[in-house]
């Protein structure tokens, strides 16, 4: 199924608004304490663990192994809440995108891309960002509010069940990585964040590997050292640039940490080695960043970093002030790069048909609200 995509077939269990609990993005020991409160201790933690994690179960009932007592006790005490899908639509290349709208009516989007050897999941920490990366479309809407680790982990829930993933084997899954790449700077929402990947990460639950896990940041360097010492998850970095008077017209953020302050934190980042490399995001941008000059400079300024480069052809969307850098140039580019010893794939755009490709995620519903803003302001003026 190709071009605009498809409505969602169904829609899974939603969250309530009520004040019960919602067990989901609650970490072991908080779900510990509150099983506790109940007088349910000890093994009961590990079996209802594994039944919201391991087996994905959206109710109490399909907890077969607890007594119907316990499972009438925790129905009547908390919720299994999923995110509900205001859209799913399939790009022709297979790539998923959904539109998923949280408890007070917000709405984000989550991509799955299937590829031959993995499936990447990549999920938004954030509604909205407060970035404005010149180049995103993401960047054109404002931050909104932090996701909630429930929020966030909950992407991951609702992308298995409409995978059809649960159990949560190790072997042969379609999910096979995940990356913090779409709407928000997770390090801008660091504490969410950890919170989530550790239930994302926990061996007796979703158990996806911290090799599997990428963050993507545009650079915030104080946060830097601790997410590698506290979550060891693989780091990508949004750089696009080689000086800052570039970075800081397309990155803002370049002014508070210019790029040396951000290569200095990526040279320290915890466990960075040749076998487990920085990933530096690229995009090209035609006649912007994308000369032989710009890739020797790229080599000259990541020496001493292991790292991959990954050149991605600049994805448009209405209104983009860029350009997509031609294919010979991004040849040529690429070239450069290689023969200096980096790993410097060219990175296929994925769903630029359901525009869920690298940067032009952006909720729909703001796009819809801007349409029909821009509407009636048209219709006023010709009345007039």
């Amino acid at each position: 199924m190709g071009g605009g995509g498809h409505a969602a077939a169904f829609a899974p269990p939603a969250r309530s608004s009520s004040n019960v609990t919602d067990l989901v993005g609650l970490t072991r020991d908080q779900l510990a304490a509150r099983l506790a409160e109940l007088g349910l201790e000890g093994f009961r933690t590990g079996q209802v663990w594994q039944w919201l994690y391991h087996r994905g179960a959206t109710s109490f009932d399909a907890m077969t192994n607890l007594a119907k007592p316990v499972r009438r006790m925790l129905a009547d005490c908390f919720q299994i809440g999923r995110l509900t899908v205001s859209r799913e639509q399939i790009s022709a290349d297979g790539t998923r995108k959904w539109l998923l709208r949280t408890d007070d009516g917000q709405e984000i989007e989550t991509v799955f891309i299937p590829d031959e050897d993995r499936g990447t999941l990549c999920i938004s920490s954030q509604v909205g960002c407060t970035l404005t990366c010149r180049f995103c479309h993401t960047g054109t809407q404002k931050l909104v509010r932090n996701l909630s680790a429930a929020e966030i982990v909950g992407q991951v829930l609702l992308a298995r069940d409409r995978l059809g993933e649960w159990p949560a084997s190790t072997q042969n899954r379609r999910i096979t990585n995940i990356v913090l790449m779409g709407m928000g700077e997770p390090l801008y929402n660091y504490d969410n964040v950890a919170l989530a990947l550790r239930i994302v990460l926990d061996a007796e639950g979703i158990a996806v590997s911290r090799r599997r896990i990428t963050l993507s940041t545009s650079g915030v360097v104080p946060m830097m050292a601790q997410c590698g010492e506290e979550l060891g998850v693989n780091l990508a970095v949004s750089l696009h640039a080689v000086t800052d008077d570039l970075r800081n017209q397309l990155i803002p953020l370049n002014r508070k940490y210019p790029l040396d302050a951000l290569l200095t934190a990526c040279r320290l980042y915890p466990g960075v080695n040749n076998a487990r490399r920085i990933t530096f995001e690229y995009v090209m941008l035609r006649d912007v960043n994308d000369s032989v000059a710009d890739a020797r400079a790229l080599v000259t300024l990541l020496r001493g970093i292991p790292a991959k480069i990954n050149l991605i052809p600049f994805n448009p969307w209405p209104g983009a002030p860029f350009e997509r850098s031609t294919d010979r140039t991004i040849v040529k580019f690429a070239d450069i790069v290689n023969a200096a010893g980096y790993a410097s794939p060219v990175r296929t755009p994925r769903g630029e048909d359901i525009m869920a490709a690298c940067g032009q995620l952006k909720s729909a519903s703001l796009r819809v609200r801007h349409a029909l803003k821009e509407a009636t302001a048209t219709t006023t003026a010709d009345a007039a």
